[in-house]
């Protein structure tokens, strides 16, 4: 005879309307949701808010300021932006971290980990140990080094691509699956026309090469504003070496737009212009745009061909000689459309019932596996297997 499941167990089963009780770990070094800059937390603020919508127990642990449905548990006093790029925020936040979340596995109780930091991750044995499975998010890239990284880390937790591009990239990883970001799409204003301009909205480096945007927008004859993160020091010597010897009078450089600021020069643009020249992993600024009602061009990279509809919600080129006549045909594309293929394939709670899928086949199999050790505990013994008749 076993022993009763705890209501702990209850929760793992898998059943329909099953409740989980989820810590989720943010970095240090943003606001959630972020009051700027912060691709992984838009994503996680819209995560733990769909989440708590669907059910669910949602601890999130970061720093700064309270700003989403989920219970809120800082281990720094403020968020640290200047300090992004610095490994010892990094380090010394997955330390608070995880005596946090033994601090809660021991109180109110925890089913699982779900970590979006990099260091973090390297606590999931130290969570195998209060029989908790990890779950991390891969924001990034995996290849060089963080392949390394990831290779060696995915025995340990259970790693899910943000898109299939990036899975494909690394298919001998232990991938537990993959979960398209998304967003709120009620939170997101929509405009059917526009102030005829083309924009730039993302960090100011070699990838996302900001200088074949402008040389594109010259030669399409339309001005483009550009936005973004230009903070550190190779951001600034690419805006010096590659952005500045190209600016003209047409062009006018916004800045770091807030989260306000974003939706009114997306809803205000004809384009966003997305010239990636790298296997970008996702890129939460497409299904921002597309939302809005206003068209991608992109050159073809990573997951563009999983985000774009090419010739309904934007244009992916091939090559930059190609982007400044898409971003001629941009007016003839309908922005409804752009907004209807994001609530079709980028809500918020796509995002939520995604995760929600992972969590419950981790959490079926980690119990499947303690049933199965118990059952070898408690077999019987064979007559005779102890030297006795």
């Amino acid at each position: 005879m076993t022993a009763p499941e705890s209501s702990s167990d209850l929760l793992s089963l898998g059943h329909s309307g099953e409740r989980f009780r989820i810590a989720m770990v943010v970095p240090p070094y943003f606001d959630v949701p972020p009051k700027a800059y912060g691709g992984v937390e838009a994503v996680v603020a819209d995560l733990v808010d769909a989440l708590v919508d669907r059910g669910h127990d949602v601890t999130l642990l970061g720093a700064g300021e309270p700003g989403t449905k989920a219970k809120f548990v800082p281990v720094w006093d403020r968020a640290m932006p200047e300090r992004l790029g610095d490994p010892f925020p990094e380090v010394v936040n997955a330390l608070r971290v995880r005596r946090a979340i033994e601090r809660l596995a021991a109180t109110s109780g925890v089913d699982l980990v779900h970590d979006h930091t990099f260091a973090g991750p390297l606590n999931a044995p130290a969570y195998r140990g209060l029989g908790l499975p990890t779950v991390v998010t891969v924001h990034g890239p995996v290849e060089d080094d963080c392949y390394h990284y990831y290779r060696e880390l995915s025995s340990d937790v259970a790693l899910v691509a943000i898109s299939d591009r990036q899975r494909q990239l690394a298919p001998d990883l232990q991938w537990a699956g993959r979960v398209h970001n998304a967003l709120h799409v009620d939170q997101w204003p929509f405009r059917a026309d526009n102030d005829g301009y083309a924009l730039f909205l993302g960090r100011f480096n070699e990838c996302k090469a900001p200088h074949l945007a402008l040389e594109a927008a010259h030669a399409a004859g339309i001005p483009l504003v550009l936005a973004g993160k230009c903070s550190e020091a190779p951001e600034k010597a690419y805006f010096e070496r590659e952005v500045v010897p190209r600016l003209t009078d047409s062009d006018h450089v916004f800045g770091l737009a807030d989260a306000t600021a974003k939706r009114k020069l997306l809803t205000g643009a004809s384009c966003l212009l997305f010239p990636v020249r790298w296997e970008e992993p996702f890129g939460m600024v497409m299904i921002e745009s597309m939302v809005c009602g206003t068209p991608v061009i992109a050159l073809r990279g990573g997951a563009v061909p999983e985000v774009i509809v090419d010739g309904v919600t934007g244009r992916i080129c091939e090559d930059p000689d190609e982007l400044p006549g898409a971003i001629a045909q941009a007016g003839e594309l309908d922005p409804a459309a752009c907004r209807a293929h994001v609530v079709a394939n980028f809500g918020s709670d796509t995002l939520g019932r995604g995760y929600e899928e992972v969590y419950r086949k981790l959490l079926r199999e980690r119990r499947k596996q303690r049933v199965a050790r118990l059952l070898e505990v408690t077999a019987p013994v064979p007559v005779g297997a102890s030297g006795f008749a």
